[in-house]
This record gives structure tokens, C-alpha cells and sequence, in this order.
């Protein structure tokens, strides 16, 4: 049941957006020692044990979680969201945490781009302009001419539109599914998924990682916990301005752990983004008030 403290939800989204750049740079570490499937599958093993967990509590039983009039979008959410994120843990060893997020916190300007073809949503002229700016963002991280074509400039920049794309085809699944349904496919499908591309990939792992492992599962349904009690708190539109700090800690992680560069360009370019989407989440809001 929602309730409206929405200090608390501030300091559950910036607990929540902490953990999952521990996440990341976590990941980062063990992907770039072993197969990226390997590492996702294992993390989502446990992500659907959580998931199932979380529904079954919150709908009553498993069956009643799986339960949907539309497994089609169901499944194409699931699948989006598990690919994305083998996508952008190999964006984290390709390109390091800190482009890798600047470039991925573009994903909120393409849910508004793609809102109104994917959802019949209006996008005025202010959200378009903003969507504007937010790209030459993207464009001044990419560097046109110089790296725009290297694939490891593309990956986050294709993490983005396929998290875009699950958030729209979550939005579309809500118009008739529970969240607890919605959650239960998310993780199960991807698990599924994962488990059958990914069995093959499986590599000995040294004891210290298999704690690194048990440590990315523990964040990730932390993260996902915390997430939940988020929008509990409060309302989305409220608290979702301050989950770009997930950009400012991944920073911080990609700086003194992992010895990655900031360059300019990219700070220059990650602030114009998140300044276009900021603008388009307030615009959003005034819009649903009016």
C-alpha cells in the first residue's frame, strides 16, 4: 500500500540508487574475469528466487502471481530486461562504469521519445526540446567522428534503448497486470532465459569471486527491495529525479576502484542528459496535474 512520505522515499531511492552502483562495479570485476552469461545467469537465479518470494507474499499464492492476460508483452518485458543487462555488464568491461552510465542515463529521454508511438502518449514541444538537448548530450560523450562508431560507444547506447523499451512495455503490462505479476514474469523469465543461453558458458570460479558472487546477488535484492519500498513511500515522479545519483556513485566507483579516467567531454555531456531528463520528468508531472 502506497503512502505519501515522500522524504522517506528520497532516502530509500538514493539508498537504493548506492546499492545498485555497488552492483555495478561488482559486476564489472567479475565480468571482466569470466563470461558474461555466467555471471548474469547466476545473479538471476537468485533475482527469481527473490522474485517469486516478493510476488507469492504480495499476490497470495504463485499461481495467482503468474496469472496474466497478456504473457505475449509478459515475456517480451522479461526478455528485454535480461539481455539489457548482459548488454551493459559488457559495456561495464568495454567502455568502464563511468560512459557506460553517462550514456545510459539517456534511457528516461528515449521512454518520452518513444511514449507517444509505443503508448499514444502526447509529448509536447517542451519534452521534445528537452529530448533535443539530451542527445546532443549524448552526442558530445560519443564524440561524432571519433569514437561514435566504435562498438563499445554503441553498447550502453543500445542498454538504454532496450531498458527504455521494458519500461514502456511495463507501463503498457500495468494497464491490466498487478506489479507482483509484472515482477514474478520479470524474473522468471529472465532466469529461463539466461539458464538456457548460459548454461554452456559455465567456468571455474576461484573461491574469493564465489564471495563477490554471493555479494552481487545479496545487492541486487537489496536494491530491488529497497526499490519497492521506494515507490511504497512515495509517488515515481517525486523520487525519480535522484535515481541519476546511480551515475554520480557509479562515478566514484569507476574513479578510485577501478582507476577509470572522467573526462571532460563526458562530464559535459552526462550533465546535459540528466539536466533534459530532469526537465522531462518535471514536465511530466506538470502536465498530470493539469
Amino acid at each position: 500500500m502506497q503512502s505519501n512520505n515522500t522524504r522517506l522515499g528520497i532516502v530509500l531511492m538514493i539508498g537504493t540508487t548506492f546499492i545498485f552502483a555497488i552492483q555495478d562495479g561488482i559486476s564489472r570485476h567479475l565480468a571482466g574475469e569470466y563470461n558474461v552469461l555466467m555471471i548474469v545467469m547466476i545473479r538471476y537465479w537468485f533475482f527469481a528466487a527473490f522474485v517469486i518470494a516478493i510476488a507469492r507474499r504480495q499476490a497470495g499464492s504463485i499461481r495467482a502471481a503468474a496469472t496474466t492476460q497478456q504473457p505475449f508483452v509478459q515475456i517480451c518485458r522479461g526478455l528485454l530486461l535480461s539481455a539489457e543487462i548482459c548488454v551493459m555488464v559488457a559495456g561495464f568491461v568495454l567502455l568502464g562504469l563511468i560512459e557506460s552510465h553517462a550514456i545510459f542515463a539517456s534511457y528516461p529521454l528515449l521512454v518520452a521519445a518513444l511514449s507517444g508511438p509505443i503508448l499514444g502518449e502526447a509529448v509536447g514541444w517542451r519534452r521534445w526540446a528537452a529530448i533535443g538537448v539530451g542527445f546532443v548530450g549524448v552526442l558530445i560523450i560519443l564524440q561524432p567522428g571519433i569514437t561514435v562508431f566504435a562498438p563499445a560507444a554503441i553498447i550502453p547506447l543500445i542498454a538504454a534503448l532496450m531498458f527504455a523499451l521494458y519500461s514502456l512495455l511495463t507501463r503498457y503490462a500495468a494497464r491490466k497486470d498487478s506489479a507482483a505479476t509484472s515482477f514474478f514474469w520479470t524474473g522468471t523469465v529472465g532466469a529461463v532465459l539466461l539458464t538456457v543461453i548460459g548454461a554452456t558458458s559455465w567456468e571455474p570460479m576461484i573461491a574469493r569471486d564465489w564471495a563477490w558472487m554471493a555479494t552481487l546477488c545479496v545487492t541486487g535484492a537489496a536494491g530491488h527491495f529497497l526499490l519497492i519500498k521506494c515507490y511504497e513511500a512515495a509517488e515515481a515522479s517525486a523520487v525519480q529525479p535522484f535515481a541519476y545519483l546511480q551515475l554520480v556513485f557509479a562515478t566514484a566507483i569507476g574513479l578510485l576502484v577501478f582507476g577509470e579516467a572522467l573526462e571532460l567531454h563526458v562530464a559535459l555531456g552526462a550533465g546535459l542528459v540528466i539536466a533534459s531528463g530532469l526537465f522531462t520528468v518535471w514536465r511530466a508531472r506538470q502536465v498530470a496535474k493539469s
